[in-house]
């Protein structure tokens, strides 16, 4: 068919904005920066979002939403919170237009606010001035929200779902009694979100800890997923940010304790986004398209008849309506593709184009047989098996291929850490095989940053199951207590 993409080895970058595109998941819009998530994009959001908002509600959160718009002033109450996103903020200044007289719509002059709105860029500020309203004493606490919404970072070099001006998100914002459980509340949503991603986007991750100079802007620890694409770079697949009581005492969110005393509330907040998407493409798919884990598949399985003449496509017919409706009985998604507009070869390039996981091929003599083909879409692999127990039979396939996906992505991954001990190794590592580089630190902001301008490869994570051990700082030679992991990004 015409939709023939580029290869990764040629050109991985286009190769990822072409696939995007050509298998319809997302495009540009006429907003510069923002794109159009397609019905079949959408469809696979939709997935991680269901699946997400359960685990949410599995651990005690519920779901809540809150203005679009933000007060100026809110972002002036948390000093490295305004400091972090002010370089990124939308503004509304005016809530009206006006006819000039000449046809021209203009703003109208008259109509200026008397504080200026920020578009939401996160919720922080916005649902602590809210909470302060709902707290007054440890009865009231914990409170653990959820929120879906879009939010808007002003980007100037933008990619379709990785990094985009508006893109669709989850964020949850917990209010706590005490340090511990707020601590414990981040800690768990992270390992909920790598449980996800590990589960359902067959996606290895290492769970860890931003460095200061990394940490979200006005948190005091924030924890991190980390994965690695097929190029070797890496992608923050989800985080989670233990606050403390800054935002608490920047918005006077007070509580009173069982003993009677007065403090301020503890906090978190978490949330992973649309980029989820990009990591599921770059992480598995191929030349041919989309590589799609079955859990999150629109549709797992596209039965595609070959016939000659309408008696056999009755036939066909018949026997997919059986397959169809034992397939729904097991929950798999299926579709009939008899469209007689498309030859059977544009129908196979297409549904592997798109990452269909279970292709299957019903023709005449298959009939007779009693047969059908199966393709498996990430082997592209063939075999014909029985009609019979099929839906067993592909039931288990699904299930294979899933585990199959993630020890693919977990052995590329475990290849591509790499120890090193000089800062000239450090270099060669990165630019010849790319991937995690683990290397000793001396702890300083100023060292990851004159690293990041020399080489673009930032510190990703300080793993959570990291090893203390004695060794010398690549860049600086003084001591250092433990590795951390570096990788350029995206």
């Amino acid at each position: 068919m015409s939709k023939g993409i580029t290869s990764r080895s040629e050109d991985y970058s286009q190769w990822y904005n072409e696939l995007v595109t050509k298998a319809d998941l997302a495009e540009h819009s006429a907003v510069r920066g923002c794109m159009v998530i397609k019905p079949y994009g959408y469809a696979i959001w939709e997935k991680m979002q269901a699946t997400l908002d359960q685990m949410f509600k599995d651990t005690g959160h519920s779901n809540a939403y809150f203005p679009l718009f933000i007060p100026k002033s809110f972002f002036s109450k948390e000093a490295s919170h305004v400091e972090g996103f002010a370089t990124e903020c939308a503004v509304v200044t005016h809530y009206r237009l006006k006819n000039d007289g000449t046809g021209k719509i203009v703003v109208d002059e008259n109509a200026k606010l008397e504080e200026e709105l920020i578009v939401r860029p996160t919720s922080e500020t916005i649902i602590w001035n809210t909470y302060r309203g709902w707290i007054e004493s440890y009865r009231d606490l914990p409170i653990l929200v959820n929120q879906w919404a879009n939010v808007v970072r002003w980007e100037m070099r933008t990619r379709l779902f990785l990094r985009t001006a508006e893109f669709l998100w989850q964020e949850g914002h917990t209010a706590h009694a005490t340090e511990q459980e707020a601590v414990e509340e981040a800690e768990r949503m992270l390992h909920v979100y790598a449980d996800f991603v590990e589960n359902w986007l067959a996606l290895p991750v290492v769970r860890g800890t931003k460095t200061e100079n990394e940490r979200f802007a006005g948190a005091i620890n924030t924890y991190c997923i980390e994965a690695l694409m097929q190029d070797g770079k890496a992608l923050q697949a989800g985080t989670s940010h233990f606050l403390g009581q800054n935002f608490a005492k920047a918005f006077d969110v007070k509580f009173t304790s069982k003993e009677g005393k007065l403090d301020y509330v503890w906090a978190t907040s978490w949330g992973v986004s649309t980029r989820l998407m990009g990591a599921l493409i770059m992480a598995h798919s191929d030349d041919a398209g989309l590589v799609l884990p079955p859990k999150l598949a629109p549709i797992q399985v596209v039965i595609v008849p070959i016939y000659k003449t309408d008696e056999e496509r009755n036939e066909i017919g018949e026997l997919a309506d059986e397959l169809i409706a034992a397939f729904k009985q097991k929950g798999i998604t299926v579709k009939y593709d008899d469209r007689d507009t498309q030859r059977p070869g544009f129908k196979f390039a297409e549904w592997e184009l798109k990452g269909v996981p279970v292709r299957i091929t019903i023709g005449a003599r298959d009939l007779k047989q009693g047969n059908v083909e199966i393709a498996r879409r990430d082997l592209q692999s063939k075999e014909t098996v029985s009609k019979e127990g099929l839906a067993d039979t592909v039931e288990q396939l699904l299930e294979a291929m899933q585990q199959s996906i993630y020890d693919k992505a977990l052995a590329y991954r475990n290849a591509h850490v790499t120890e090193v001990n000089s800062y000239e190794e450090f270099r060669e590592v990165l630019e010849s095989k790319g991937g995690f580089v683990s290397a000793h630190w001396d702890g300083t902001v100023e060292t990851e940053k004159r690293v990041k301008e020399e080489t673009k490869a930032t510190i990703r994570c300080i793993p959570l199951d990291n090893k203390l051990e004695e060794g010398t700082c690549i860049f600086t030679g003084k001591v250092s207590k433990q590795r951390v992991l570096f990788a350029k990004a995206y």
